[in-house]
């Protein structure tokens, strides 16, 4: 096959490079030398040498040439650059290119990952297979037995204040430089580890039950000797299994037989593609034929598949029975499959595993969890960062100024470890105690009940969000058809006006069927004269008629009727007597909008009850049945955008097509007319799903020609689907239009405002599904994602660069409108144009993505963070999303229909769309505000006594002394400030109320200026002005003795820290003034114990009291002063709101 492809100069290189280099071969894949070339063959000879050198990646990396015989004359150039750099090259971060070199080279030669091929199966004999397969077993797990502590230790320790705590506690064992007790050190870190390990050790326990249950479950196996049961995660490549009706696909399987006589069942896949419809999946017709179960061992057959993929939508292979004469050879498709994660809905099926574990599409379309770190911890983190380097600025001034004496380095060691209170260890228990806080608040929220937080450690990210990336089927919608609206040209019924039309329905089947009886033989050539001369204005009664018929008719839908009693020879029963009952009987179809249309009809008195591979029966109101047989059924793609179906009339053999489709695709197959482009505008601007229904007849010799032609395009080995269309096309001409019929999915509860709402809040929405572009688009226009005024521009499908290159253009001359891509389109343009496509969609106020794979939604997602560094927020919830939620800063999942696998996978799971609202205008903003006020605050308090550390040892000649030791810095730490400074959690700058009245104060947020290097700065003045006057103040106020200096420095500095809780607070809840009288309190009653520290006969004089007052009003007193000007000249914009 190879050699009938053209290979142009460029190619030819890369044909010979590909054994070589796999991963090149990716770029030019297009070259066909594989199972895909068939398809490339004629796009290749179409077009030109140039667009060939257009599909060429831009630039080759210098071992691009390296393989390639051709540029044998570039390998000395680009040998010699790499000369030229030598030292230079490793000191300017070659040393970093060569660790991580290093690092994954290991990586790959521990997990070296296999290369993925295509294999033969052959069916019910695992033990045949070449290879050795990966186990079918779920793991959901990041660590296992051996890697937790080490990964867990790994997690702290990357952030650099944990880091540094560490190695500050680690140098309290050499002797010389001890400056405190152990635990004054060692209690704070031990207590972050431990609390942090019972958290992870908690969640990976109840990962591991999970995959538990799922790989425990038990399916029957199909040997020689008869049935067995199995566990799921035993079953291997090549075993036939046997799923019964509602239980989970284990493994992807290839579908050999079913209890169905159809030989076709339905399957349920909302786990796995977020669509809820029902798929058909057909068996392969040579398995299916066999008489007896057991008869799958007595043929010699085996199953061909290509190797796995990411493509759920795409299968190839071949099913080949070799004892038979001569072979049978079946091409396999995807309707051929059955994916794991699906779950059987109709009959029973038996299929042969051609994947397994790792390799199933299921699991390949899901991404490893990662371990989400919010973005205030990385600023944090930077600040640390700062006040280590001034830390050890301040640590070599000190020892400068001492003069180099001694041994300086140890000296220099023990201002380290001195000011190391500067970079405070209660900061990360206090902030992750306050994240706590936050997570039992948003759950006890009764605003928004059944919330569920599941990560703990990101909830100030939600006040952060710029990017929120949704799903539509089941976020925005309910995914509940109901037929809005019939048009007739002339008339249009809306849904209170229904019961004309089913009273029209009675009237014309009465009518017809007392004809019938009455002169048979009259009532044919009279009605077929009347089909056949369109001419001739019908009545109103006769149009609906021929509309509700063809709805009734033009679709792909079956009725399924469950068995009561669910005895295997009553549904037998149940089948041969037809039992009609209304209520025992479900519609299934691929979309839910048809089977809308067909309740539709059932509900005005045209029912379908019958529906196999052939034929078609419908009930009339008066209670008789239509036969119709099915001559031809031409499916819808997204390509034709309509679907087709040829009946005849089992009583007058009149043989009809009837078409229904989208509105672009059928206005120009149906007659002229002037109301149809009008009236779809109409609907869609109502969010209405819009379909138009045409017929046309056609005598048995025009059927004959067609049906001739239509096979022999059928067996066409080259072109073959554009044959096909050709001979459709030539029918599908001059249709007769019947009517335009709106559908509306219906929104969630108050979607509309709480889209409004975020877009208030300054939060682009983009909306990625896998559902068809009309559909999207509807959707988008009806829950207003899409304002009524701005434009939407549709971005044309694109299939290579030049034509993505042109579309990018006409797309950039656009202002101000709505974007709407397909997934393919998107593939494309990321391909060559990544970057300018990501800006010029970062610019639109909304963005529709349709047609995405699981995968694509996670690539999405990575996309804007790379290229805005912004926070994003994926919500959705089917089994398609969880790659979204994970990859996403923030992942909500939502509980819905689709089951609980999304709002497990997420951060944090809601009931219903509209509680995203409240979950991120109050809980996020309060979060985000008071973690950034708890965290300065706790930093300050550091910095304070660093000061005062700082100065007392440049008065006392620079000794590297402590001030205050033992109890009184740790009890500093703890139990004199630690509860007014948390009660922090508990502020609040406007109610609730304002927050969600007033979105747009969110957008001050997204800036970052409740925590910046600018407030951090802030902060620093104060605390080293405050430090100062402390410290200076208790040397010049004391008399006697040092312990003095101690008494009154330590008790103004413990007044001054609770007073500037007080400044700190925005609005006072009642704890708040608990917490600050029971650390006083606190203190008061310790000075008792304190004997070691202070001079109990000082403490209790006047002198101590006003020299304390005196101090703490000095270094109080202007703060507050500037705090009040600050509100009269400058008020925050919230103040505003609440004055």
């Amino acid at each position: 096959m190879a050699d009938q492809i053209p290979l142009y100069p460029v190619r030819s290189a890369v044909v010979a490079a590909v054994a070589a280099n796999r991963k090149r071969a990716a770029y030019y894949s297009a070259a066909g030398s594989g199972p895909g070339g068939e398809r490339h063959n004629s796009r290749y000879q179409l077009e030109d040498e140039s667009s060939h050198l257009d599909e060429m990646p831009l630039m080759m990396s210098e071992e691009g040439f390296e393989n390639d015989e051709s540029d044998y004359h570039t390998l000395p150039r680009a040998r010699v650059t790499y000369r030229k750099r030598g030292i230079e090259w490793l000191v300017c971060g070659g040393w970093k290119f060569l660790c991580t070199s290093c690092c994954d080279w290991l990586i790959n030669v521990c997990r070296r990952k296999k290369e993925l091929k295509a294999r033969t199966v052959w069916l019910g004999c695992p033990e045949k297979c070449e290879e050795k397969y990966p186990r079918n077993s779920i793991k959901n797990q990041k660590y296992n037995l051996f890697t937790f502590i080490p990964g867990v230790l790994y997690e702290q320790f990357k952030f650099f204040l944990n880091l540094y705590f560490l190695v500050v506690s680690c140098s309290q064992f050499v002797p010389a430089l001890k400056i405190g007790y152990l635990y004054t050190y060692w209690a704070p870190l031990g207590f972050v580890l431990a609390v942090t390990m019972i958290r992870e050790a908690v969640d990976e326990f109840r990962r591991f039950q999970r995959d538990k249950e799922m790989n425990s479950q038990l399916y029957s196996k199909l040997t020689i000797r008869g049935k067995v049961q199995v566990k799921s995660s035993d079953i291997q490549v090549g075993d036939l299994i046997i799923v019964e009706k509602n239980q989970r696909i284990p493994s992807d399987m290839v579908f050999l037989r079913t209890s169905e006589k159809t030989g076709s069942c339905f399957i349920r896949t909302d786990q796995l593609d977020g669509e809820t419809d029902w798929k058909l999946k057909v068996a392969v017709s040579c398995t299916q034929r066999l008489p007896a179960l057991g008869d799958l061992f007595s043929i010699n057959a085996y199953v061909y598949a290509q190797k796995p993929q990411l493509d759920i939508h795409g299968f190839e292979g071949t099913f080949t029975r070799e004892d038979s004469d001569p072979p049978i050879h079946e091409s396999l498709s995807i309707e051929n499959t059955l994916w794991a994660s699906t779950v059987v809905a109709s009959g029973t099926v038996i299929g042969v595993v051609i994947y397994t574990g790792k390799e199933t599409r299921s699991v390949m379309n899901t991404s490893n969890p990662k371990n989400k770190v919010g973005l205030l911890d990385l600023e944090l983190n930077q600040l640390t960062k700062a006040l280590f380097l001034a830390l050890v600025a301040l640590s070599i001034v000190m020892v400068t100024l001492q003069g180099f004496v001694g041994p300086w380095y140890r000296n220099l060691f023990r201002f380290l470890l001195l000011f190391s209170y500067i970079i405070p260890i209660s900061l990360r228990v206090n902030l992750d105690m306050g994240k706590a806080a936050y997570g039992w608040m948003i759950m006890r929220d009764e605003h928004i009940p059944g919330t569920v937080v599941r990560t703990s450690t990101i909830p100030e990210e939600l006040g952060r969000l710029v990017y929120l990336l949704t799903d539509k089927t089941g976020t925005l919608t309910q995914n509940e058809m109901i037929f809005k609206r019939l048009h007739l040209g002339t008339v249009s019924y809306g849904t209170d006006t229904m019961d004309e039309i089913q009273n029209h329905i009675i009237n014309s089947y009465s009518q017809m069927f007392s004809q019938t009886s009455g002169n048979s033989t009259s009532s044919t050539p009279s009605r077929k004269s009347q089909s056949s001369a369109p001419k001739v204005r019908k009545s109103v009664s006769s149009r609906i008629h021929e509309a509700v018929k063809a709805i009734a008719l033009c679709h792909n839908v079956t009725p399924v009727y469950e068995s009561r009693a669910g005895v295997t020879g009553e549904t037998e029963y149940a089948e041969v007597d037809q039992d009609f009952s209304d209520e025992n009987r479900t519609y299934q179809a691929s979309s839910p909008d048809e089977v809308a249309l067909v309740q539709w009809t059932e509900s005005v008195g045209l029912t379908l009850v019958n529906r196999d591979l052939t034929s078609m029966q419908l009930k009339t109101p008066g209670g008789q049945i239509l036969t119709y047989s099915i001559l031809q059924i031409f499916p819808f793609t997204s390509e034709s955008k309509r679907m087709g179906i040829i009946v005849r009339d089992e009583s007058t053999a009149e043989i009809t097509f009837y078409m229904k489709g989208a509105d672009v695709a059928m206005s120009s197959i149906v007659q002229y007319n002037d109301w149809l482009e009008e009236e779809c505008g109409n609907m869609a601007r109502e969010g209405l799903r819009t379909l138009v229904v045409a017929k046309k007849s056609l005598t048995e010799e025009q059927y004959q020609d067609f049906e001739n032609r239509y096979s022999q395009a059928k067996l066409s080995i080259h072109d073959r689907t554009l044959k096909v269309a050709a001979v459709v096309e030539s029918v599908e001409r001059e249709m007769e239009l019947l009517c335009l019929t709106g559908v509306e999915d219906q929104l969630q509860a108050d979607v509309r405002p709480a889209l409004e709402m975020l877009r208030n809040a300054g939060i682009k929405i983009w909306m990625l599904t896998g559902d068809k572009l009309e559909t999207a688009t509807c959707i988008a226009k009806s829950s207003h994602l899409v304002s009524r005024t701005q434009d939407i521009h549709i971005f044309r499908p694109v299939t290579n660069r030049g034509e993505a290159h042109l579309e990018l253009n006409a797309f950039r001359r656009k202002h101000d409108c709505a974007l709407v891509i397909a997934g393919d389109s998107l593939e494309v343009c990321l391909k060559y144009y990544e970057h300018e496509l990501v800006e010029l969609a970062c610019q639109c106020p909304a963005v529709v993505c349709c047609r995405c794979s699981p995968t694509q939604k996670a690539h999405i997602v990575k996309l804007l963070q790379q290229h805005t560094g912004k926070r994003t927020c994926a919500i959705g919830d089917g089994g398609n999303d969880v790659s979204m939620i994970q990859a996403a800063d923030c992942g909500i999942g939502i509980e819905g229909k689709e089951g609980k696998q999304a709002s497990l996978a997420a951060d944090f799971s809601i009931t219903q769309f509209k509680h995203i609202g409240r979950l991120l205008m109050v809980h996020g903003r309060n979060s985000y505000k008071r973690s950034a006020a708890l965290g300065q605050f706790v930093m300050h308090r550091g910095l304070i006594i660093s000061t005062m550390q700082a100065v007392f040892s440049s008065v006392f000649y620079f000794a590297s002394v402590p001030l205050y030791q033992g109890f009184l810095m740790v009890g500093y730490a703890t139990i004199y400030t630690m509860f007014p400074v948390f009660s922090l959690v508990l502020d609040q700058d406007v109610k609730p109320e304002m927050a969600l009245l007033y979105p747009e104060l969110y957008k001050d947020l997204t800036k970052g200026r409740s925590l910046s290097f600018k407030t951090f700065l802030i902060w620093v003045l104060i605390s080293i002005y405050q430090g100062g006057i402390l410290m200076y103040g208790a040397l010049v106020l004391f008399e006697s003795e040092f312990v003095h200096v101690v008494a009154i420095s330590f008790t103004a500095l413990i007044l001054t820290e609770l007073l500037m809780v007080a400044l700190t607070i925005r609005t006072w809840h009642w704890l708040m003034v608990v917490a600050e009288f029971l650390s006083l309190g606190c203190y008061v009653a310790s000075l008792a114990f304190l004997n070691e520290y202070f001079d109990v006969a000082f403490i209790t004089t006047v002198t101590f009291l006003w020299k304390v007052s005196a101090i703490t009003v000095v270094s109080c007193l202007p703060l507050y002063i500037l705090k009040y000007l600050k509100r009269k000249l400058s008020p925050p914009s919230y103040s505003k709101l609440t004055s």
